[in-house]
């Protein structure tokens, strides 16, 4: 990632009432490519809000959103993924009783040969092709043929995770990768997070987990109130500053990306 680099996805101003409540007030968001952004705040920030907009789920009220430089509009799910936007929500969507290699293509299953009126299912390829992308994500499966429901959390979300990666070849939304994993099945995430950054994907994080921000990310971008209270770079921020700008003890000097006391 370099500071040349345009931004691969860009919200200008975006607005989003219900009712009388503010879930984003004017919000400007951008993320270049090969870049891994930490979204942050507390409960009711518009954290979820802002993400259902890049994805798709959420149309805006106001404002503008760009991807690879042009104007776009995202009116489903389906549209997002084909951009190359995919999202990886909290509660996975994986199917615990089917195996690794049907979640990994599951609503995008290859077909083969027609038989009577009906596409039969390229179990080869897809048994391949799924094995061929979690070695190289280095997921640690023994087997694609693995039912989900067997596997550890980690490895739960590995495969979201995975199959995002499949499909979102520009953008991966991660909704709290790591939340309720042990110690060991979180730092395997990271790792997968960082492994998906090499590829070249563009990826927004959204955790509570600060440290886990801290470890991964390039940019933390915090909200408070559906508005942007800071956008810093990582390795020049403070912990205590992030957290500041969540509880509004700080707000942010812009021109120097650093947080100083309210007040």
């Amino acid at each position: 990632m370099t500071e040349a680099t345009g931004p691969i996805l860009e919200l200008e101003g975006i607005v989003k009432h219900y009712g009388p409540v503010h879930a984003l007030d004017g919000v400007s968001f951008q993320l270049r490519q090969g870049e891994i952004v930490g979204l942050v705040g507390d409960n009711g920030a518009g954290k979820s809000t802002l993400v259902k907009v890049m994805s798709g789920a959420v149309q805006p009220d106001a404002g503008i959103i760009r991807f690879e430089g042009a104007d776009v509009t995202i009116p489903s799910p389906l549209q997002a993924r084909a951009l190359g936007i995919e999202t990886v929500y909290q509660d996975l969507a994986v199917v615990p009783h089917m195996d690794v290699e049907a979640n990994l293509f599951l609503g995008r299953e290859v077909t083969g040969t027609k038989w009577w009126n009906r596409w039969l299912l390229d179990k080869a390829t897809m048994r391949r092709e799924a094995a061929a992308h979690i070695a190289s994500l280095q997921v640690g499966l023994t087997s694609v043929r693995q039912a989900v429901g067997l596997l550890s959390g980690g490895q739960r979300q590995s495969v979201a995770v995975a199959r995002a990666i499949s499909w979102g070849r520009k953008v991966v939304i991660m909704d709290e990768p790591t939340a309720a994993l042990g110690v060991r099945e979180a730092r395997s995430v990271l790792e997968l997070i960082r492994r998906v950054k090499q590829r070249g994907i563009s990826v927004v994080l959204i955790s509570h987990n600060i440290p886990h921000v801290f470890e991964v990310t390039d940019r933390i971008f915090v909200m408070r109130h559906g508005r942007r209270v800071g956008d810093l770079i990582t390795n020049q921020a403070a912990m205590n500053d992030v957290l500041g700008l969540i509880t509004g003890v700080h707000v942010v000097d812009t021109a120097h990306h650093a947080a100083v006391p309210s007040g």
